[in-house]
């Protein structure tokens, strides 16, 4: 017979479902064969891309990490010694280097640079010691090189190479005057007395720390951000700078979907990474824990009930450290749209590879950003010298997204912009030159009027006029602004050195079948089929238009010396833009093979011999889709994907029942759900409810029936395992 342990007979309670992070799993399932196998599969890949460092690299880079750990402790004994301080006080004095990034994550690959911050004691401050002193120093050591001070930045920080090695160097002053060796920089007490760049410094080391204490496996976390961050570079949407993602928010995004998934391996946890995001309904906010309050220390958090600033982060991503922050702030509605279009691209790859009609090399096939667009603006950059242009380049990188978001607020939006984040040079110019490029198209689904113009000439100039504002700027330093069709594109951006031949886009294949027999194609800002002008079904009424005239293919143009600029002010860009068909630098009109459209512009580089009159475009009318459902695309599982796929439109009509509810809700409370139509694994507890509440329902729109203790907003299923 057996005796039951509890009193009177009774059942022992069942054990709690574990929590990681502030909600329950949403499956506890761990992997099957399939996805054993699919996980050797995933690592092999990532091995044979050379996503992981040699030895001998590893090696480096810790010498590199000892010897910087020499130099700022020689820094700050030799700054005591000079403040007067005792010989006991010299002797004890120290500086202690922290990591954090991908190095302190696990994550860096070959070449990657590592994110590092001296903490020092209260007598050593960042604006003399750091970044004159230090800066002195390292300037004159054989080993260092490209040295660069940016001590405006948000963060202050100084980059440089050490033995080749990229380094970022960060400089936090706490209240002691003696830094210990085993200082915990986790704890709060660092915080006290220091001001608001010293907290976001330390801050870079505290988030790692914390990410690593709340995934529920770290190795299976490194494999899959390892896997992520690759993609997202692939697929042009890794950049905190231009408005997308960078390393910490990635990071972020990942780390959740472990705490989502405790007992799945990386193969699991990247598809689930791409069902996840795909149907979260932003702007709520991904956590990894509650967000801390202090009193006492008083810093400023993430609170859009308090700060109306923070109402307007449109894809908050919070740090799990005091005082938490959005780390996405730079993210708008355009940026946020193109990452939207390839988180559904790479949603439908993983669907392929789980049915095995895909292998994951499809996954991270780059996108082709220069066949995806008809128009383009084209920035270049230039400066007297390789060290000028860093400076340089730097600033106008770092004000690139205020150029879209002037774009769009100008146009109200119908003029959707895709900054594209990579760099590129044109090596045959005589000048330090660099170039960036962003992809122009209407906003789909707004039908645009005969006669209607976009002119953005104004808005271009207001751009430049900030960029002049450099308060480093020296002669030579100059921007210019084109406006350049597809097939103007100069050669510099191609790898291979010369332009693709065009491939008709009206057959449908997917991105890694690039041989004759499986032509490519593309349109706007995503992979998606449509018909061609010549489809009968698709042409229109074409405009009367201008004899055409001569024109200037842009790779022509011949840089010019920055010796020969009389005046800051550099080619000024005028210009307005057409049916988004086709552009012209010097004035003229032209006509697009593929358009049914004409466009006007000028745009001019000093010395170029370019015509600078001012023109207009006109807009045609392109394809009519409700602007209130483009509006929500973005949060809807209906978004399309980058190819045109909606995915599995059953699975997504299931969802759309599931709406944000309260902390109980389940699949069998909400309304016109059908429980058994959707297979999980799991009932859907709270998988609409995950991770703000009604504290913040001033700010999240879905969020006025949900009560505090709602913990999120993403409605998450899946039809097989999820």
């Amino acid at each position: 017979m057996v005796v039951s342990d509890t009193p009177h007979g009774t059942p022992p309670p069942p054990t709690p479902t574990p929590e990681f992070g502030i909600t329950k799993p949403i499956s506890l399932a761990g992997p099957a064969d399939a996805d054993f196998n699919r996980n050797l599969e995933l690592e092999k890949f990532l091995v044979d891309s050379g996503l992981y460092e040699s030895d001998e690299e590893t090696a480096t880079r810790q010498e590199v990490l000892r010897r910087l750990d020499q130099i700022v402790k020689s820094w700050v004994k030799q700054l005591t010694r000079l403040r007067g301080y005792t010989d006991q006080m010299v002797e004890d004095a120290n500086a202690v280097i922290f990591t954090f990034g991908s190095y302190r994550l696990g994550v860096h690959g070959p070449g990657a640079d590592i994110d590092t911050l001296c903490v020092g004691p209260s007598y050593v401050n960042r604006e003399e010691d750091f970044f004159i002193i230090l800066h002195n120093m390292l300037a004159e050591m054989e080993e260092v090189t490209e040295l660069q001070p940016v001590p405006d930045a948000h963060v202050p920080v100084m980059k440089f190479k050490f033995q080749g090695i990229s380094i970022d160097l960060l400089y936090a002053s706490v209240s002691l005057l003696v830094v210990p060796e085993d200082l915990d920089i986790s704890n709060g007490s660092v915080l006290h007395d220091v001001d608001e760049p010293t907290v976001r410094s330390l801050n870079g080391c505290r988030v790692a720390d914390q990410i690593l204490k709340l995934v529920p496996n770290v190795e299976h976390f490194r494999t899959t951000l390892r896997c992520l961050k690759f993609w997202a570079k692939r697929r042009g949407v890794y950049s905190n700078v231009t408005g997308f993602l960078g390393g910490v928010n990635w990071a972020l995004l990942v780390a959740r979907v472990c705490q989502f998934y405790p007992n799945a391996i990386p193969s699991m946890l990247v598809s689930r990474f791409f069902r996840v995001y795909t149907q979260w309904r932003w702007p709520n906010p991904v956590m990894l824990c509650s967000i801390e309050e202090n009193d006492e220390l008083g810093f400023p958090i993430w609170d859009p009930r308090r700060n109306p600033r923070d109402r307007f982060h449109i894809m908050p991503i919070i740090t799990p450290a005091y005082p938490c922050m959005n780390s996405s702030y730079n993210v708008s509605a355009s940026t946020l749209r193109v990452m939207m279009e390839q988180l559904n691209y790479g949603n439908r790859i993983c669907d392929e590879i789980e049915l095995n009609k895909a292998r994951w090399s499809a996954l991270f096939q780059p996108y082709l950003f220069f066949e995806a667009y008809k128009n383009y603006l084209q920035v270049d950059i230039i400066a007297v010298d390789a060290d000028d242009l860093l400076a340089w380049k730097g600033w106008v990188e770092s004000r690139l997204r205020q150029l879209t978001l002037k774009i769009e607020r100008d146009t109200n939006g119908i003029l959707q912009c895709h900054p594209y984040p990579y760099e590129y040079a044109d090596t045959s110019k005589p000048c330090a030159h660099s170039a960036f490029f962003m992809g122009l198209q209407r906003k789909e689904g707004v039908k645009g009027q005969e006669g209607q113009q976009f002119d953005i000439r104004g808005t271009v100039d207001e751009f430049r006029q900030e960029i002049n504002m450099y308060v480093y700027w020296k002669p030579g330093m100059e921007i210019y602004v084109s406006h350049v069709r597809r097939k103007q594109l100069p050669a510099f951006v191609f790898p291979d050195g010369y332009k693709r031949t065009r491939i008709p886009r009206h057959m449908s294949h997917p991105p890694e079948k690039t041989g004759e027999d499986h032509p490519k194609c593309y349109s706007g800002s995503s992979e998606r089929c449509i018909k061609r002008k010549n489809d009968p079904e698709m042409v229109d009424v074409k405009p009367s238009k201008p004899e055409k005239r001569a024109s200037i293919s842009p790779q022509r143009l011949e840089c010019f010396s920055p010796e020969s600029c009389t005046s800051r002010s550099g080619g000024t860009s005028q210009m307005s833009i057409d049916c988004l068909e086709g552009v012209r630098l010097d004035g003229s009109t032209m006509k697009d093979s593929d358009s049914n459209c004409e466009i006007k512009s000028s745009d001019g580089l000093v010395g170029s011999g370019i015509s600078t009159e001012r023109s207009d475009m006109q807009i045609s009318e392109i394809g009519v889709v409700d602007s209130t459902h483009d509006r929500q695309k973005s949060r809807s599982p209906e978004v399309q994907n980058e190819n045109g796929v909606n995915g599995n439109k059953a699975r997504d009509r299931d969802l759309d029942c599931l709406e944000v509810g309260a902390e109980t809700a389940s699949a069998e409370s909400l309304p016109n759900c059908k429980v058994g139509v959707l297979d999980m694994d799991q009932r859907l507890d709270k998988a609409c409810n995950f991770t703000t509440g009604a504290e913040f329902s001033d700010y999240v729109p879905s969020a006025s029936n949900q009560n505090l203790n709602c913990k999120g907003d993403v409605c998450v299923a899946d039809r097989d395992q999820f």
